[in-house]
């Protein structure tokens, strides 16, 4: 006979609208941090934007590092998916691009990261899968290339170049023609190199 449960043993229950408010929170938090900066988002602000008790919100992330934390995954989920191979290289490079471009504030973030001496795989959560990939294109080619290095450059490159293009280079061009600009260019170095 299977011992009572006690309250404290339960896994929290969650109400039907659980995933969906989580999500919903994420997004606004990506909003927010878009159109204010990372500093301005707070469980209260987030609360405010969606017209909710703050109960809720902490419910959902014990503190705003939590919520930040989420943030981030978010952000990588959308990096990664530059990776998937469902897609063209176009498409991947165009994708990454445009997120890099249409979300500084989140790109910060994500930079911190990849540059605080953390695991790569907490932020990249693809990049034993990207460097496998390049390692045995490289091999396979007969290039003694070093295929972590390399996709450090190219990650660097995807993610910090066309930031650094916008803000510092050509300050005035549109989004998309900078995105098109990277875009022509990684496929230039991607065929140069083999792996196109």
């Amino acid at each position: 006979m299977d011992a009572p449960r006690t309250l404290a043993s339960s896994p929290p229950r969650r109400n039907r609208g659980f995933d969906e408010t989580h999500q919903e929170m994420i997004e606004t938090a990506v909003r927010l941090i878009s159109e204010k900066g990372t500093d301005a988002l707070s469980i209260a602000a987030l609360s405010r934007a969606m017209g909710i008790n703050r109960t809720t919100v902490y419910y959902h992330f014990e503190h705003r590092e939590a919520l930040l934390g989420a943030v981030k995954d978010w952000a990588s989920g959308e990096l990664a998916r530059g990776m998937d191979v469902g897609d063209s290289a176009r498409d991947r490079i165009g994708h990454i691009s445009h997120f890099v471009m249409e979300n500084p504030e989140l790109i910060k973030l994500w930079i911190d990261d990849f540059v605080s001496g953390k695991d790569i795989r907490d932020s990249y959560t693809r990049w034993d899968e990207l460097v496998a990939a390049m390692a045995a294109s490289f091999a396979a080619k007969g290039q003694d290339i070093d295929a972590e290095v390399y996709c450090v450059m190219l990650l660097a490159a995807s993610i910090i170049g066309p930031r650094v293009f916008a803000n510092s280079v050509r300050p005035g061009e549109g989004v998309e023609a900078i995105a098109e600009r990277f875009l022509r260019e990684e496929q230039r170095v991607l065929r140069r190199d083999g792996l196109e």
